[in-house]
């Protein structure tokens, strides 16, 4: 039959091309129940070839199949090796398609060269090859050729990059991720091994335990400097607990749930006291952060720029490393350190690239302390990073290479563990922003951001005011702080103040100014950010830069109320850059047009209002009480009514979360204020008749009650929290907890009580949500 139809018919073309289908799905099947086929190589050559080109497999499985049948153990393996080079060739075009703009041309193919690769056994293989030494019984073991592990090591790094199941299926084998962390004792794998590692770790479901690699702190010794700032990025994705995502895990009440089942520390956490453990870790790793570009590696061999160009596996970087390097050409205008770089040797990695490489570094590194900086060894990390001068050296190096040039960005903002696209410039600003904002957070080394000069400039401001200096002023190690003419967070200040109006950088840069405020309140430390027009600055980015960034507003607002908080000199100079009734009704608009951005603010001025109002002997104050619109506007009744009506309607204990819970207690401060004034039940009243007047009965009140159930249930465990509280607010933890007390005493007799003014057919406090 078949010689009458001829060997082309479309009969016999259907049944090869059945034939192909069913190779796949068989072999897709043993993949899946491990029977039938244990590797496609096991197939008939003949056939392999029959159907290879119908089925589009470029000749991977038979290149496979000589590769797997050149690689038995008593085999000659540089005849194997060949056939690996010859696959690889194939994979990494295709891997570099999809890491380019070419990704669509490399995913229209039905089966990829790399998923060929994968279905007929070639990963298992290679992971088989890799682990061969640690799998004989032999005293001497074979020790494999670098060159060959090297190859493998990027054909899997290939087929990860492609196929997400091949990560995935390794990301599953913590014996063979262990055993990858000893490739990296040879200079010559450690590039292609960090890289594979880093690929597996980001999607492995369970987070790897750094003390169970073998040797780890002798392998971190080894390391040289270039080694460790790339093992820092496999380091980031073991030391950060697992974003939570945008659902509803994010919420407090999950979180709350989270930490009641899992008492213990974390894995990332138990991961950063293993990495502390290491001798001279955080100094080195200080060092990296602020070393120079001229101290960085200067000549290096051919074989390291091939490995440069591996590790640039993402597209921006390297359009931004041709962008530098045109620019360098284009504008001659370097300078003698740089023009004899550029006129060294060619083998010497030119001066813009070099830029580049040492930013890439420290972004990675500064990751790893940042994220230190905010775990649970906090104060032990905040002494090490002090004695190692990492803020002085950081200070050095701001204008050189931090801030050397205005980045334009369009960027969103990140969250601390989200994965971010941006440029290596770009992210090495934000990840310095954020660790100023970490170190000076709540921590009296915040003083080390400044100089001596400054320091001084502080002492004297609280001379002025005839006010004692804070301790931690006082107690600052003054060889420890910053060198030259300007401190860090005046050198920040010039520069955030150049930004332009949306540019995201201005989110990190108040959140960096802000955190040097939180705390005690500090009038020193607030003149000294006044005396530098930040105030002005933040009213013009506020009212007149057409600001619309939610995220930028945001962090004006929070930095706002930090330096205006119970400072009348800072009313004074606000009312008299709002000196119309328009700039005025405009900075209203704003703080009204999202209560969840700008509630920290009207707090603060909530707080410092009920302050001025007992410095009446003050005259100066009384001025300023009388002048002032913001003062004026706060002071009637029924506009901070207005701002408790709806802080309390916009959240509730399901969607409660670390943004908008600071609603909750802005609200708890008004009403503080008023019990301290003894006029709690006229407020608890007006609530009353809002609810009537918006035909809801009950639901305000009710509302308000059980998110106070949960501030008891949230804060009573949580001594920062509740630290953090009393600081800003300048009112005891002891009054927060005893007004809250009152707010929920079931005595409907109690004029204090919420109980009290919701009518029986409307109470729903018999249920409890926490419960839900």
């Amino acid at each position: 039959m078949a010689t009458l139809l001829g060997s082309d018919s479309p009969f016999s073309r259907g049944k090869r091309k059945n034939c192909s289908n069913n190779i796949i799905a068989k072999l897709t099947a043993s993949k899946l129940t491990g029977q039938g086929f244990s590797r496609g190589t096991q197939l008939p050559g003949g056939l392999l070839q029959e159907r290879d080109k119908q089925a589009k497999w470029n000749g991977i499985p038979t290149l496979l199949q000589k590769f797997y049948e050149n690689s038995h153990p008593s085999s000659d393996l540089s005849r194997a090796h060949n056939f690996l080079k010859a696959l690889s060739s194939q994979l990494s075009m295709e891997a570099m398609s999809y890491v380019t703009d070419e990704r669509k041309t490399a995913q229209e193919s039905n089966f990829p060269n790399t998923y060929t690769f994968d279905l007929f056994g070639g990963v298992n293989l290679l992971v088989e090859i890799l682990m061969r030494p640690t799998l004989t019984m032999q005293k001497k073991k074979t020790k494999m050729n670098d060159d060959l592990i090297k190859d493998c090591l990027s054909v899997l790094y290939n087929c990860c990059i492609c196929t997400e199941g091949v990560t995935k299926s390794l990301a599953a084998r913590e014996d063979f991720i262990l055993f990858l962390f000893t490739l990296m004792t040879s200079r010559k794998t450690f590039l292609q091994t960090t890289t594979l590692i880093e690929d597996i770790l980001g999607v492995k479901k369970e987070m790897i335990q750094l003390e169970g690699i073998p040797n780890l702190s002798g392998l971190v010794q080894s390391f040289d400097q270039q080694q460790l700032a790339n093992f820092c990025r496999i380091l980031s994705v073991t030391i950060s607990e697992p974003d939570v995502g945008n659902d509803d895990k994010h919420t407090l009440l999950a979180k709350n749930a989270q930490q009641k089942r899992n008492a213990s520390p974390s894995r990332a956490e138990v991961n950063q006291s293993t990495l502390l453990n290491i001798p001279d870790f955080i100094e080195r790793l200080c060092k990296l952060a602020t070393r120079k570009v001229s101290e960085g590696p200067g000549a290096i061999l051919l074989q390291e720029v091939e490995e440069f160009y591996t590790w640039l596996d993402n597209a921006l970087v390297l359009d931004a490393i041709m962008q530098m390097a045109n620019e360098a050409e284009q504008s001659g205008t370097e300078s003698s350190d740089e023009s004899s770089l550029a006129a060294a040797s060619p083998m010497r990695m030119p001066y813009s690239m070099k830029i580049v490489h040492e930013i890439m570094y420290k972004v990675e590194v500064l990751y790893v302390l940042c994220v230190l900086l905010m775990g649970r060894q906090r104060n032990q990390v905040h002494k090490m990073l002090a004695e190692f001068r990492l803020i002085p050296g950081l200070n050095n190096l701001f204008d050189k290479l931090i801030w050397r040039k205005h980045t334009t960005t369009n960027h969103v903002v990140h969250s601390q563990n989200e994965n971010c696209d941006c440029s290596p410039e770009i992210s090495f600003k934000i990840q310095f922003l954020r660790l100023l904002q970490s170190f000076s957070d709540h921590h009296e080394n915040k003083y080390l951001l400044l100089n001596s000069q400054e320091l001084n400039e502080l002492s004297a401001i609280s001379m002025k005011a005839n006010i004692p200096e804070v301790e931690a002023l006082v107690n600052t190690d003054r060889s420890l702080v910053c060198d030259g003419k300007k401190g860090l967070l005046t050198r920040l200040l010039t520069v955030m103040k150049k930004e332009p109006p949306d540019s995201s950088f201005r989110f990190w840069q108040a959140r960096a100014v802000e955190s040097f405020l939180r705390g005690a309140t500090s009038y020193a430390d607030q003149m000294f950010l006044l005396k530098r027009g930040l105030l002005e600055h933040i009213l013009f980015c506020i009212i007149d830069s057409g600001c619309t960034s939610r995220d930028v507003l945001q962090s004006y607002f929070d930095l706002l109320g930090e330096l205006m908080k119970f400072n009348i000199d800072a009313f004074k100079r606000f009312n008299k850059y709002v000196d119309t009734p328009e700039k005025f009704q405009t900075f209203l608009t704003q703080i009204n047009s999202s209560l969840v951005d700008s509630n920290m603010l009207v707090r603060c001025i909530v707080l410092s209002l009920d302050r001025f109002e007992s410095q009446t002997e003050d005259v100066k104050v009384v001025e300023v009480l009388s002048e002032c619109r913001l003062l004026s506007y706060m002071a009637r009744v029924e506009n901070r009514l207005a701002f408790l009506f709806r802080l309390v309607n916009i959240i509730n204990v399901q969607t409660l979360t670390q943004e908008n819970v600071s609603c909750l207690n802005t609200s708890l401060v008004i009403l503080m204020l008023a019990r301290r004034k003894a006029k709690l039940p006229f407020y608890l009243n007006a609530l009353r008749e809002k609810e009537y007047a918006e035909r809801y009965p009950g639901c305000l009140l009710n509302n308000f009650h059980n998110l106070l159930r949960f501030w008891q249930r949230h804060y009573l465990n949580k001594d920062k929290d509740s630290t953090c509280l009393e600081n800003s607010s300048c009112i005891p933890f002891s009054y927060w907890k005893e007004t809250v007390l009152v707010l929920l005493d079931s005595d409907r007799t109690s004029l204090c009580a919420i109980v009290s003014y919701i009518d029986e057919p409307f109470m729903e406090l018999d249920r409890d949500p926490l419960e839900d």
